[in-house]
């Protein structure tokens, strides 16, 4: 058992999906040529005046909503101030001492893999609901502000230049910042997952870590017992991946822990994750609190937010995963792990949604999209978007298979052409003849199973009644899977005169 407790908060930067930027009618999108989006407001040319984007408001409102928050009646914007060259005005427009959202939460689920890996079907329990919520996450506070431009570095033999891109200057971020209620690199890297799944699935972010759209800085600190005041703390940057989360906060807990054990302190500072070395190094030292001389933004009033906008905003909400998982749970009777699973995206939660329609079988449907369809999309590394087996061509193929037209290991079959071809689900059944067998065909192949096991026809009378599996499953080998059980198993308790 470790000799500490590991106290970890994030700090995420959270792009917000909104065609031009937080305070000029400048567009933005990843991967333009540098500073052909960068217009005289972002550049903060003589004159010109910051106008808050309407978009960037609802959306932040949104975000406060689905993460529990206390939404202010009134809020407004800050200089906060410090030179660096991708920050054109010399201060960055955010919130300070009244940010927008307080006092939130969000709930972690213990099914949720941190990994990305679905849990074993052998090792979970499909109906258990105990200890389903893992932990609760205390939101301290998530502000609106303006990004800043981003420096690109070039060697050419032993020269280094460097390079500012403007394009990303002024694009609307949402920091969200929690209490130092993680005790773990797992709870964070599920907390960060988690956190980007409520984003997306209100639309306000595309979540895409690789592009910057969502970013976050960890604060870590060791200390001995729950108890004790919290430790010197450590903050790393250049988070862009739950991967790079993880890796960074094991790393520097063990340096953390190593220097404590060897009687040494740890010094306040902010560090970088390499990637590459796998570890963290100094970014520079933290000996007082550094001084960004905050005031109002004079250009900008503050704002009041009325009840009725707040109210408008969630109306206008889609339904969140929580929600979601409450109603798979509830309404369509499903496992909590099958629940889960379905309300953690959005694309998927649609999709499942209408092959059930189609279907009429909730859990049927739920086992086909979260093992075949997920499974295949996985292994192919292919969006859902782009599936050549459509929602209704599964929820068919499913009607289908419960109306006994099919049986299950040709429906696996049917379904491989489906998405593999392209077709429909009747269509590869006329084309491979995947037809069910006439009546007066499978009896004969019954009575003749049955004829050449006659010592299991003796066992079955002497009351072994599960051996009936055996002669359905000679029947199904004959029929290379083609007959359906259910009407193996009527016809042979037919032929050997058993009690139904």
């Amino acid at each position: 058992m470790t000799a500490y407790q590991t106290v970890i908060g994030l700090e995420v930067h959270c792009q917000l999906k909104t065609k031009t930027k937080l305070f000029s009618h400048d567009p933005y999108s990843y991967g333009q040529i540098p500073n052909t989006e960068a217009g005289l407001v972002t550049l903060a040319l003589p004159g010109t005046l910051p106008i808050l984007n309407q978009e960037v408001l609802k959306m932040a409102i949104s975000a406060g909503i689905a993460l529990n928050c206390k939404i202010a009646s009134i809020t407004k914007f800050d200089r906060k101030h410090y030179f660096y060259p991708d920050l054109p005005k010399g201060y960055q427009i955010s919130q300070y001492d009244q940010p927008y959202a307080t006092q939130g939460k969000l709930i972690l689920r213990r099914r949720a893999q941190s990994n990305g890996k679905t849990q074993p079907r052998e090792t979970r329990e499909e109906d258990s609901d105990e200890s389903e919520i893992f932990k609760t996450i205390r939101i301290h506070r998530i502000h609106m502000e303006e990004d800043a431009g981003k420096l690109i570095h070039s060697t050419s033999g032993d020269k280094m230049q460097s390079y500012v891109d403007f394009n990303r200057a002024g694009v609307p971020l949402l920091e969200i910042v929690t209490e130092p209620d993680l005790r773990s690199a797992d709870d964070a890297s599920l907390f960060l997952q988690t956190l980007r799944t409520v984003l997306c699935s209100i639309d306000v972010t595309d979540g895409n870590m690789e592009e910057g759209s969502l970013r976050c800085d960890a604060n870590i600190s060791l200390r001995k017992k729950e108890e004790d005041p919290l430790g010197t703390r450590v903050e790393i940057k250049n988070l862009n991946s739950f991967k790079a989360v993880r890796s960074a906060l094991l790393y520097e807990r063990e340096r953390q822990e190593a220097l404590l054990d060897g009687g040494k302190m740890i010094k306040q500072s902010t560090v970088l994750w390499d990637a590459d070395q796998r570890k963290t190094r100094l970014m520079r030292t933290k000996d007082d609190a550094e001084d960004y001389r905050y005031f109002p933004e004079p250009d900008l009033l503050p704002i009041k937010i009325d009840s009725e906008l707040v109210k408008k905003v969630q109306e206008s909400m889609s339904e969140l995963p929580e929600d979601k998982y409450n109603r798979y749970r509830t309404d369509l009777e499903l496992p909590a792990y099958d629940a889960e699973i379905l309300a953690r995206d959005k694309e998927t939660s649609s999709y499942f949604e209408k092959v059930c329609e189609v279907s009429g079988d909730p859990k049927k449907s739920s086992n086909w999209v979260k093992d075949e369809v997920l499974g295949v999309l996985n292994k192919n590394q292919t969006p859902l978007s782009q599936f050549q087996c459509g929602p209704e061509r599964l929820g068919r193929m499913i009607l289908l298979l419960n109306n006994g037209k099919i049986t299950g290991k040709l429906a696996k079959q049917i379904f491989e052409h489906m998405y593999t071809e392209n077709l429909e689900p009747e269509d590869v059944i006329e084309k491979y003849g995947y037809k069910p067998m006439e009546s007066s065909e499978l009896e004969t192949v019954v009575e003749r199973v049955i004829q050449n096991n006659q010592d299991k026809v003796t066992e079955i009378r002497n009351g072994k009644d599960r051996i009936k599996g055996y002669l359905i499953g000679q029947v199904m080998k004959e029929t290379n899977g083609q007959a359906p059980p259910k009407e193996v198993a009527e016809i042979i308790t037919k032929k050997l005169s058993l009690p139904s």
